[in-house]
């Protein structure tokens, strides 16, 4: 008789053991997840908006035969009991006033939220689509958001949000000034902001996040013409494409998996462009775009997973105050007054500023200077409206490309900077203005 005894088959004995470590290591999953406790609620997605492959692309103007990558907007909607907001990202040149005004109706109709509170945030890509209310592609991508806004409003869920910053080495100024006179030239001794700002969402499910907001600073320009002589594009990239911010929103989503979004915010980069030497520069290619992009998807996973070690969630906040100002000012332009939006936009401890066009680096700088001890400031260009290039005073003295394109004049920056400050009083709300106590009647 056979003893009932016997072994097991060696396979069904290794079943078991990588069944009990699967086991295990969903319970250290389980253990090291971040915990969520938080008034916060929100939902990130993304959505294709790639046009026809023969679309001509803006930015360098250049006709395209085909598709290298997709165009796409990220939608993030956040709430808490007081207020909604959202952010809408594109990859796209800019953000003019007729596709504000579309964008933001169509998200409002969708989630509910006050269209005051919504930002349209472009990439300034300059391999992408132009918009025009009137073409199919914009009617077709307007829906697509709408669609995609309502299908994340069902998605809200309570969120925890961390914050790290990491470096980029690709970028670099443009102007360099030479006898009094401001020239295109790469120029390494030129101001220009290396950070990576990075927003991570977290919503408990994972140690992955929900979602990754990223910002840095440098034209998504690495496809475009420069010099005209270089192989093998003198003419530029001949294909639609996101640029480098595409390719790092790809990265990040490559690496933490199909459940994280990524979206990219673009700083003050009116004079700061990829360092591609050339005469004064030239058109990147597929080794280009790897560099830049991967770099700044490195970089960005880098941060955010410092963000979620122990120490650093810690820090994190159980109560967001979510709050949101805008307002309209005339600047001085060098025909006539132009009208410039701005807006305000605090999440918890993060405050974001908008200015609606390419404000040169020091903007950033500046602005930062002035709010760095009350918040933690981030400056998003190309938003909420299309003004061109909104130079610095100085940089008038100079001459150069950027302040003879500009539609202002130098005297429109104290007001623009002003106005920031004005809406960052509003949503921190921690300045306290005073006023002349009325007169008393006459008796």
């Amino acid at each position: 008789m056979e003893t009932m005894n016997r072994r097991p088959p060696l396979y069904l004995m290794t079943v078991v053991v990588i069944l009990s470590l699967s086991a295990s290591f969903l319970n250290a999953d389980e253990a090291f997840r971040i915990p969520v406790e938080s008034n916060l609620r929100a939902a990130m997605t993304k959505v294709d908006i790639t046009p026809p492959p023969d679309t001509p692309v803006v930015g360098h103007v250049r006709p395209t035969n085909g598709v290298r990558d997709p165009i796409r907007a990220g939608i993030l909607l956040l709430a808490n009991a007081d207020t909604r907001a959202a952010i809408v990202t594109l990859d796209l040149i800019n953000a003019p006033a007729d596709m504000v005004n579309a964008l933001r109706e169509v998200v409002a109709d969708n989630t509910e939220t006050p269209r005051e509170n919504i930002m349209i945030a472009a990439s300034h890509n300059h391999s992408g689509p132009g918009w025009s209310n009137e073409s199919a592609w914009s009617v077709e991508t307007t829906k697509k958001i709408g669609m995609a806004a309502a299908d994340a409003a069902k998605q809200m869920r309570p969120v925890t949000v961390g914050y790290g910053e990491d470096q980029i080495d690709f970028n670099i100024n443009r102007r360099k000034v030479i006898n009094g006179r401001a020239v295109v030239r790469l120029d390494p001794d030129g101001p220009c902001d290396h950070r990576v700002r990075v927003l991570r969402f977290d919503d408990g499910q994972s140690l992955e996040p929900m979602g990754v907001l990223m910002h840095a600073v440098c034209h998504p320009c690495v496809f475009t013409w420069g010099d005209k002589l270089t192989p093998p594009y003198p003419a530029g990239f001949p294909k639609i494409s996101a640029d480098f911010p595409g390719e790092a929103q790809t990265f990040v989503e490559m690496v933490y998996g199909p459940k994280t979004s990524a979206m990219f915010l673009q700083g003050c980069a009116g004079d700061i462009r990829p360092n591609l030497p050339g005469e004064p520069y030239r058109c990147g290619d597929e080794a280009d775009i790897k560099w830049t992009g991967r770099s700044l998807g490195c970089a960005v996973v880098r941060a955010s997973d410092r963000a979620a070690v122990r120490e650093e969630v810690k820090k994190r906040r159980t109560i967001y105050p979510l709050k949101c100002a805008s307002s309209i000012i005339e600047v001085p332009g060098k025909k006539e007054k132009l009208n410039c939006e701005m807006q305000a936009l605090r999440v918890g401890d993060f405050l974001l500023l908008t200015i609606p066009g390419e404000p040169m680096v020091e903007y950033g700088f500046q602005i930062e200077e002035a709010i760095a001890d009350r918040a933690i400031p981030i400056v998003v260009g190309y938003s909420n409206g299309s003004l061109g290039y909104i130079c610095t005073a100085d940089s008038y003295q100079f001459g150069g490309y950027e302040p003879n394109m500009s539609p202002l004049l130098p005297e429109a920056e104290p007001l623009i900077l002003a106005e920031l400050g004005r809406l960052a009083d509003k949503v921190l709300a921690d300045v306290f203005e005073s006023f002349k106590p009325a007169d008393k009647p006459a008796r």
